[in-house]
Formats: structure tokens, sequence, C-alpha cells
């Protein structure tokens, strides 16, 4: 290469400087993560400073449920007067001067509350003998307590109360909870009503396995 074409060669190329080109590397890395900063700041929402004067919005909050009154021993029975299968009317009236189990059950035709109705329904007579009459009651509709009944068979009538008016006055209705959600329905329930209208026994919470037969002895026994 000519001697004056290296010259200009020299001349043109940019002399680097060790401690300088750190610095600029530096100077890059730090605007890169400014720049960064500001976009996630942008992407997070403007927190709402409260204005004097203005009222600031909270999220609704839902007041906790409180579980209807339960019914205590030796009470008189609350009255009722509810539409039942085969498009009926029964009530408490129906059944004075006789001994009265009324079986709370969440929904028809579950598992749970099928194994229950058809351990009543096969007990039927032998409740008869012991002078109790027994009754289903859901909030279900008469069309499905119907259609129930029917699939499987069953021998004692199922009342509909879609009001809740019976179930609170009961005490069936409250806050239940499954798979960590909380929420309102029937709560497995049994009532004995005595001859005279009075609340005899109560079985919370039930659990369907041999309940029918351990209500059928208290009902002999009361």
């Amino acid at each position: 290469m000519p001697k004056k074409t290296r010259e200009k060669s020299s001349k043109s190329a940019p002399k680097t400087i060790p401690g300088k080109a750190k610095t600029a590397k530096r100077a890059v890395a730090k605007t890169a993560t400014n720049k960064s900063v500001k976009k996630t700041a942008a992407k997070r929402p403007a927190a709402k400073i409260p204005v004097a004067g203005k009222s600031v919005t909270k999220k609704a909050q839902t007041p906790a449920s409180k579980a209807a009154p339960l019914l205590a021993e030796g009470q008189p029975a609350p009255a009722f007067s509810l539409p039942r299968d085969g498009g009926q009317t029964v009530s408490l009236a129906s059944y004075a001067g006789r001994k009265l189990v009324i079986f709370f059950y969440p929904r028809a035709d579950t598992p749970g509350c099928t194994l229950e109705a058809i351990a009543f329904s096969r007990l039927a007579d032998d409740f008869a003998i012991a002078g109790t009459a027994i009754l289903g009651v859901s909030a279900d509709p008469v069309t499905k307590q119907d259609a129930f009944r029917d699939k499987h068979g069953l021998t004692v009538p199922l009342a509909s109360d879609e009001t809740l008016a019976m179930l609170k006055a009961y005490g069936v209705w409250g806050e239940k909870s499954l798979y960590g959600k909380v929420f309102m329905g029937i709560i497995r329930t049994t009532v004995l009503v005595d001859s005279t209208g009075r609340i005899a026994k109560v079985w919370r919470n039930v659990r369907v396995d041999g309940h029918a037969d351990a209500v059928l002895a208290a009902a002999r026994s009361a």
C-alpha cells in the first residue's frame, strides 16, 4: 500500500482507549436498564390517590352468611304447607296426632340423597307400625320430585320448598363448603316430630349409611 494511503487510513481509524471503552459500555448498559424500568413502570396501573371531597370506590364485600336458627328439642315444630309430588299439598296439620319424620336432603337424584330416600322408603311400613309418617323435603321443583320418585320407586312423599321458607324455619338452610368454595344450601338434616307437634329429636349433618334405621329406633321409643 502506498505511504499516503496508509497515512490516511491510520488517521481515519478511531483510536480506542481501554478505559473509555469500558465507560461507554457501562453507559449503554445503564441506559438499557433505565428504559426497561420505564417500560415496566408504564405497564403497572397508576395508584389512585383519594381526592378531598370525593369518595374512593372499594370492591363490594359480601357479608358473611348467618346460619338459620337451630331447632331445639321440646319446642313446637314450625308450621308449613308445601306442594308435593303428584300435585298434592302437604302441611304439618296433615300429620296431627301422629309422629312425623322429616328428612331434608340437598338435591333430588344425587347419590347420597337417593340412598337416603330409598332407605326411608324401604322402612316405611316399619315406621307406620311405630305410628310415624315420613316426609322428604328439598328445594327441588315438584317436577323433579316426580321424576326422582318414579326413577327409584320411592314410596315416601317428597315436598318442594322452592321459596326456602320452611328450610329456614327448620334451620337447615345455611352455609356449606365444597372443594374450597363456600355457598348456601340445604344441610342434610332429619327431624322427628312427636304426636303433640313438638320436636323430639334432631339429627344434623347426617351421614346416610344406617341413618334411617337409627331414626326408626328413635321413633319407636318416642
